[in-house]
């Protein structure tokens, strides 16, 4: 499978590294297979003082054995993990690879009036279906990066 990592440097070798922030799936190398949502990333790095980054492009070995959490679409499961990952400070997973959909800004603002106590659950997926989300693959451990192979990288200018 072709899968697709926005960043302002070429990442031949992929690595995991201490996140900034909390995010949907926790620590890992981040990737979708959607080229637009890599460069959408690429383009929210870029500053005036480095206008350039890559879509990295990788080919997946699906059949390399990973421990692996899947997520189709939104549900009480994907909800109650990337809440775990984005507010218990300390959490871990198990999983060499997760895939489903990605929490960005406007979905996470639903989120956050579930977190708050403004909706309950049902109602958070039922708002969470309105939107048409794009995938994310995280790679959680070295194993799991051993099934990616660089391709190329194509630049991306401001």
């Amino acid at each position: 499978m072709i899968i697709y990592h926005g960043s302002t440097n070429i990442v031949e070798k992929p690595q995991i590294l201490p996140p900034n922030r909390t995010l949907d799936f926790g620590a890992g190398f981040y990737t979708t297979t959607s080229f637009e949502q890599a460069e959408s990333w690429v383009r929210r790095k870029l500053t005036q003082t480095s206008n350039i980054g890559y879509v990295n492009i990788y080919n997946w070995d699906e059949n390399f054995i990973l421990k692996k959490n899947i997520f189709e679409k939104p549900n009480e499961q994907w909800i109650d993990f990337v809440m775990k990952n984005r507010t218990q400070k300390g959490f871990s997973h198990e999983y060499d690879v997760v895939l489903g959909p990605v929490a960005n800004d406007r979905v996470y603002a639903c989120f956050s009036l579930y977190e708050q106590g403004f909706i309950d659950k049902p109602t958070l997926i039922l708002q969470l279906k309105t939107y048409d989300l794009v995938d994310q693959i995280l790679f959680h451990t070295q194993k799991a990066l051993q099934s990616l192979t660089f391709i190329e990288a194509k630049l991306i200018k401001s």
